[in-house]
């Protein structure tokens, strides 16, 4: 696949996840990971439901971790988060950073701002701003945030140097750099690498711990740090693929071969990395 094939396959799935939730919402009924009697082992159980600011947002949540959980926020600061989706992150840190700070959230997904946007209503609150963007082309000055996040999107993306660099662009001296992220723990094989249905859901684009170390600090980052903070069992693996359609896989390739491709090649992980002063 060539990098526009790919970025392409990424916007599709995740506007049509948007519109699904949208859609379900607006009929009365549910959405999300964890609703309806279904459950997706890399998005659920990562936040306190008590806490979030919005129910749909948290339904609606795509993630593979919990960034807001990596970070200590104040008030005044201002976060920016790569691949904002449905909004929960963005919402979660603009209550931290309240008075005086702005949780801005990027996406390159219409459908998805326009979700993230009905999600800032609905929790009233005003020191949020979603804007349309790339994360390797980010909309926003130099030196303009004190704190970038994200969830599960910088994997996505197909030149991931650039996204680390424009991340150290926007954020002031002394900023923090703190995502939750897939990461590899060994290789893929090349036929599963190119499926576009891993690709799209987190796990084929993923870098290894050592390449998002050095990812960074190629970009001037200091002290990257790499924490596993979720693994999956054959269990996990086997909902995973239970996911896919014989359309996504290898001509001749079966779900239980998706489940031994996969078992032990992943994680999820908190990555951390600072600006200096």
């Amino acid at each position: 696949m060539s990098d526009h094939e790919i970025t392409a396959a990424v916007r599709d799935r995740y506007a049509a996840a948007a519109r699904s939730a949208l859609t379900v919402v607006d009929s009365g009924g549910c959405c999300g990971p964890d609703c309806c009697g279904t459950s997706d082992p890399i998005t659920s159980g990562l936040y306190d439901d008590a806490d979030a600011p919005s129910a749909g947002a948290l339904a609606a949540s795509l993630g593979c971790g919990n960034p807001t959980a990596l970070i200590d926020l104040a008030p005044g600061q201002d976060v920016l988060d790569l691949g904002s989706g449905a909004g929960l992150d963005v919402l979660l840190s603009a209550r931290r950073v309240a008075p005086g700070g702005t949780a801005y959230g990027l996406d390159m997904t219409e459908e998805m701002l326009a979700l993230a946007e009905r999600h800032r209503a609905e929790a009233g609150i005003d020191n949020a701003t979603f804007i349309k963007g790339g994360i390797e082309d980010v909309p926003l000055p130099d030196a303009s945030v004190d704190v970038v996040i994200s969830n599960c999107v910088i994997n996505l993306s197909t030149d991931k140097d650039a996204v680390f660099r424009e991340a150290f662009r926007v954020l002031r001296p002394g900023g923090r750099f703190a995502v939750s992220d897939i990461v590899l723990l060994r290789p893929l094989e090349p036929e599963w690498a190119s499926v576009v249905a891993l690709w799209t859901g987190c796990i084929a684009g993923a870098l290894f711990d050592a390449d998002y170390r050095s990812g960074l600090q190629a970009a001037g980052f200091t002290n990257p740090s790499v924490e596993v903070t979720r693994e999956y069992s054959h269990e996990d693996l086997t909902g995973l693929a239970a996911q896919l359609t014989p359309g996504d896989l290898p001509e001749g390739r079966s779900l239980p071969e998706v489940v031994a491709a996969l078992e032990g090649a992943f994680a999820s992980a908190f990555i951390r990395a600072g600006k200096a002063a």
